[in-house]
């Protein structure tokens, strides 16, 4: 079984879950969120982000002894899953040793679940590898937990003694899946030669690949996140026909039309809009800022869904929009740049931690940007009146919007949805967006508070940046029912 809704611990909700002690969740209240996830809204998979924290080595023991009488139903590893997001050495230095702590972990989650269950069961047996560059990345947290985690039970104190193994028990699971998390441009268009260099001297018969949504968007505008996740799929799919795999696309995205516009009311258009997407995340926004039935209805249809070929894309001619569009897009964050982050230090956190390192660390050094993590990001221009959606949309020829409407199948709809929000009394629009606006001439319906909202927030950051802004950007964020 592979699940299709995959819960995560994204901190893009306004409302503060029911459950939760503070408002920054952390700790105890992840452990009670991942109960909630599977019982409540019947999420099959529980992302859990060992990233930017102490690692919670205990989280399988926690789960099964606080909530008994559900997992002796649902048996974890089986039924329900837990994947277990870690730190990617090859760029997260700080965090290079957290990877080898939760490895380390797998084997006593197993233990722990095997004497629960009264039989072998690992709850954990898959873990992610956000800003996954190359084969060689994945090959070496494979190997790492076989020969080193595994492998260490063979090995004898010395000559003639007891194994490590005979001596504290075997190590199980024998392997573990290692997912790649594709989120920068070139890692996304050769996902397929990454994935099937990791893959082609390995027995796995199946695979999962998760590609981005919010940090491509963040790196490279909408519209070009988009189409890279469409030739992303598309040559995937390509490699599983031509090699005979069994590929499970994963994409990941949140509630705001930039970061894919997933919400209860949008899951039937996003779902056709990536039709070959086999599971999608359901992050904090869709969990907490909605009618708890509306969600929970919305992830049983995308677990009861049918999964299909992807959408076929014309790829040269993609590549050309995107070069263009992110040209433009960068030279308007490169100015909106110290309003975005005056506005983002005023945005309430949701988690008790610092998010993974994240792709613009990447563009800061080549560009000289410095910018918030994504939805700080998002919630900041929203904050403004100023939707990043229609960011570089000016460098769009009609017969480039012709193109789009055929593949960016929701791009009319996306573009309502976030327009809803556009104030265009906010002198922080850009001149050629302002203009380009008008020329789409997109019909919207004004949210009235929204745009009350910031009005407040533009008068204050006129007046220069203070904690009284974080009173509009709430008000505006629950009129959209998600942070950023």
């Amino acid at each position: 079984m592979v699940p299709k809704c995959m819960s995560t611990q994204h901190p893009d909700n306004v409302n503060i879950p029911f459950f939760a002690e503070d408002p920054e969740l952390g700790g105890e209240d992840e452990i009670q969120e991942a109960y909630y996830a599977f019982s409540h809204l019947g999420c099959d998979e529980q992302m859990w982000d060992c990233e930017g924290k102490e690692v919670d080595s205990f989280v399988v023991k926690k789960l099964l002894t606080k909530y008994e009488p559900f997992f002796k139903e649902k048996i974890l590893g089986q039924d329900i899953f837990l994947t277990l997001r870690v730190p990617n050495p090859a760029v997260e230095k700080a965090e290079a040793k957290v990877l080898l702590e939760t490895l380390e972990s797998i084997p006593r989650s197993f233990d722990a679940a095997s004497l629960f269950y009264g039989c072998d069961v690992a709850p954990i047996f898959e873990v992610i590898l956000p800003m996954t560059a190359s084969a060689t990345c994945l090959d070496r947290v494979y190997r790492y937990y076989t020969d080193f985690v595994v492998g260490k039970g063979k090995m004898p104190f010395y000559e003639g003694d007891i194994t490590i193994a005979e001596w504290i028990g075997n190590f199980k699971p024998e392997r573990i899946n290692v997912i790649p998390l594709f989120e920068d441009m070139r890692s996304m268009l050769l996902a397929h030669e990454i994935t099937w260099e990791f893959l082609k001297n390995k027995k796995i018969k199946a695979q999962r690949v998760f590609i981005a949504r919010s940090d491509p968007a963040m790196n490279y505008g909408l519209i070009s996140a988009v189409l890279m996740n469409k030739i992303a799929f598309q040559r995937l799919h390509r490699l599983s026909e031509e090699k005979g795999l069994n590929l499970y696309p994963i994409l990941g995205v949140g509630s705001a039309p930039f970061r894919g516009n997933l919400r209860p009311e949008t899951t039937v258009r996003v779902a056709k809009e990536y039709p070959s997407v086999y599971t999608f995340t359901i992050q904090s926004a869709f969990k907490y800022d909605h009618d708890p039935e509306k969600a929970r209805k919305s992830i049983q249809y995308l677990k009861d869904r049918k999964t299909g070929p992807p959408q076929e894309v014309e790829e040269k001619r993609c590549l050309e929009i995107i070069e263009k569009y992110v040209s433009a897009y960068r030279v308007q964050i490169a100015n909106l740049a110290p309003t975005i982050n005056a506005v983002a230090n005023q945005v309430p956190r949701r988690r008790k931690r610092k998010l993974h390192v994240g792709l613009f660390g990447y563009a800061r050094e080549v560009e000289g940007i410095h910018l918030p993590r994504v939805i700080t990001f998002v919630a900041a221009l929203y904050t403004l009146g100023l939707p990043p959606e229609i960011l570089g949309i000016n460098a769009l020829t009609k017969d480039d919007l012709e193109f789009l409407k055929w593949v960016y199948v929701n791009i009319g709809e996306d573009l309502k949805d976030a327009m809803n929000y556009y104030n265009p009394e906010s002198p922080f629009i850009p001149p050629e967006i302002r203009k380009a606006v008008e020329i789409l001439n997109i019909e919207v319906t004004p949210d009235v508070e929204h745009r009350e909202a910031t009005n407040r927030a533009i008068k204050l950051m006129k007046e220069g940046p203070s904690p009284d802004l974080k009173e509009p950007i709430l008000l505006a964020a629950s009129r959209r029912k998600f942070l950023g």
